[in-house]
């Protein structure tokens, strides 16, 4: 099966079948992307992180085309309407739209027009009509009149007839391959305001009529006339020209100039309005919602990843400050491991208005904890606060930065905060998660859920299992290209470490806990269900930055020890040296 993936993947990526066949091993065995993009890249031909990404998401799309596949052909196996050229078709395809118009005139159904219609023994008069060698067409159907199946007249025999064709041509995959085409290429998107919503949507106005090709929409414009209409105040539609599909359709059907071309050029008509073009719309709606999450989705990532690595302050001891109006600025003060050391509240805005004696505190605060930087939240009397604390004449130069509190509050009410924080509520420990992102980002932030941090827009209007999958990629690219100092990572930290996860990641602190810091990495086989393929994965991407072995505060994973020592020995120098 493997083999057939590895020649798609070659071509649409544009990468040698050999690596191709490497990275898709590695991932069946497990191996994580961070891991083989570091340390397999002699396997890879150095693929990145992006093009590993690539390589396991369209692997992952081509398997569910192949389960797809499977039960397809199983479905026409119990139908006994699997041919040969049925199948060969069937094992062809390569999108699930075309596996899907193949099988559409097989799946099973509601009633439908055609179905019924067949049921009157009609089907033959259909076919009479799309040889379209008649022009008596009408005499010829005098014989399909049979009252007792429900067919009293001439009229109802044509229109049963007219209903099979405009199913015949709606399923038939090459018709629907064209206008499928047609709609890539030329459909529009139009929106309007729903009737009497006029004033209560005002926030879609721009959308009131409004319409533009499809192609051309970009994402956030269409997740704004999705949500618009999900949330009951516009009503998009997504079309072509009729005229276009009509002629296409009728290259395809129209053979003659007669009674019988007549009707089924009608039939067309009836095929498309009726049944072609709300498939087809249906399918454009869902790609371009796909188009516009993917676009998002992209953005969200970008935003996120350039927070999650923002340059560290480093250890520092920092007053925070979570900013207020009514109910006051909660300050913090943590020492340069993060530790909380002490917590109260001042009130330099309105309504209190306690300027003099906020600056004396602060002043107090900074002297007494030997303060070195001051963090300041940017949410509500942020900017404020910045002129306040920037305006106060230290003894000391104090670097003074305002830090992005987004998702604070969420850390605040989490089960992670209460664990640290059972005897804090949670205004003290949003300060603390504001003091502890400008000390180190990544390792606070981990603690967050992505989609908490608020770096994209529409977060909530994209598809959110595409989306989850994408932050924790990111999170886990992050937190592995930096690597984790093993001593002192939280367990949230050392969940997102290649290989590890929150099992293992709860394990290593227990043992660090219970026997004191890691020394070496040899140490990491000691913790419960830390066996080989973990260590394999992980290792690397701890630090111990204490070690005696130089090694292991470093990127080098521990099976290339060996090489390291090598090269020391022909330098003639110990490795601490080189």
């Amino acid at each position: 099966m493997f083999e057939s993936y590895v020649a798609i993947l070659s071509a649409e990526l544009r990468i040698a079948p050999g690596f191709i066949q490497n990275t898709i091993n590695l991932l069946e065995s497990g191996a994580t992307i961070p891991f083989i993009a570091r340390y397999r890249k002699e396997m890879t031909g150095s693929l990145d992180e992006v093009d590993i990404g690539k390589v396991r998401d369209r692997l992952n799309q081509l398997k569910e085309l192949d389960a797809r596949r499977t039960a397809i052909l199983k479905s026409l196996t119990e139908q006994e309407k699997l041919t040969p050229e049925l199948e060969k078709a069937v094992r062809e395809s390569v999108t699930m739209a075309e596996l899907e118009d193949i099988y559409l005139p097989y799946r099973p159904k509601r009633k439908t027009r055609a179905s019924i219609a067949r049921e009157k023994g009609l089907e033959p008069l259909a076919d009479l009509i799309l040889v379209q060698k008649f022009d008596d067409i009408e005499i010829r159907a005098e014989t399909f009149i049979d009252p007792e199946k429900g067919v009293d007249c001439v009229e109802e025999a044509l229109q049963g007839a007219s209903d099979i064709i405009a199913e015949k041509i709606n399923e038939d995959s090459s018709s629907r391959k064209r206008i499928r085409s047609l709609y890539q290429r030329d459909s529009r998107i139009a929106a309007r305001v729903v009737k009497g919503k006029e004033q209560d949507g005002i926030n879609y106005e721009m959308y009131f009529d409004y319409h533009e090709p499809l192609t051309r929409a970009p994402s956030h414009r269409l997740l704004a006339m999705f949500r618009g209409e999900n949330e009951g105040f516009l009503r998009l539609t997504v079309d072509v020209e009729d005229e276009q599909a009509q002629e296409i359709l009728e290259r395809i059907f129209v053979r003659g100039n007669n009674a019988s071309s007549d009707l089924v050029k009608k039939a067309i008509t009836d095929s498309c309005k009726r049944l072609l073009f709300p498939s087809m719309e249906t399918e454009m709606r869902q790609w371009a919602k796909e188009k516009a999450d993917t676009e998002a989705i992209r953005v969200f990532t970008a935003n996120l990843r350039q927070l999650l690595l923002a340059p560290p302050l480093g250890r520092k001891n920092v007053l925070a400050i979570d900013p207020g109006f009514r109910t006051g600025c909660k300050v913090v003060c943590l020492d340069r491991q993060g530790k909380l050391l002490h917590n109260e509240t001042i009130y330099p805005h309105p309504p209190q208005n306690e300027v003099k004696e906020a600056i004396h505190k602060i002043k107090s605060l900074v002297n007494a904890y030997k303060t070195e930087a001051i963090a300041i939240g940017n949410g509500t009397a942020g900017r404020e606060t910045e002129r306040l604390i920037r305006s106060i004449p230290f003894d000391r130069e104090i670097i003074a930065l305002v830090v992005n509190e987004s998702g604070a509050s969420v850390y605040s009410a989490s089960a992670v905060a209460r664990k640290e924080f059972p005897d804090y509520d949670v205004t003290v420990r949003g300060a603390v998660s504001i003091g502890r992102r400008l000390m180190d980002p990544l390792a606070e932030l981990v603690k967050i859920e992505p989609k908490s941090i608020g770096v994209g827009q529409y977060q909530h209007d994209v598809d959110q299992n595409a989306l989850q999958k994408s932050l924790q990629d990111t999170v886990i690219s992050c937190v592995n290209s930096v690597g984790v100092e093993v001593n002192t990572a939280s367990e949230e930290l050392l969940t997102c470490v290649s290989g590890l996860g929150p099992a293992l990641a709860k394990n290593i602190v227990a043992w660090r806990n219970e026997n004191g810091p890691f020394i070496n990495r040899n140490q990491f086989r000691k913790v419960t269900r830390f066996g080989d393929k973990a260590f394999e994965q992980a290792a690397g991407f701890m630090r111990i930055n204490d070690a005696g072995n130089p090694l292991d505060r470093s990127a080098v994973h521990p099976e290339s020890y060996h090489v390291v020592e090598k090269m020391a020995g022909k330098l003639q120098c110990t490795i601490n040296d080189l």
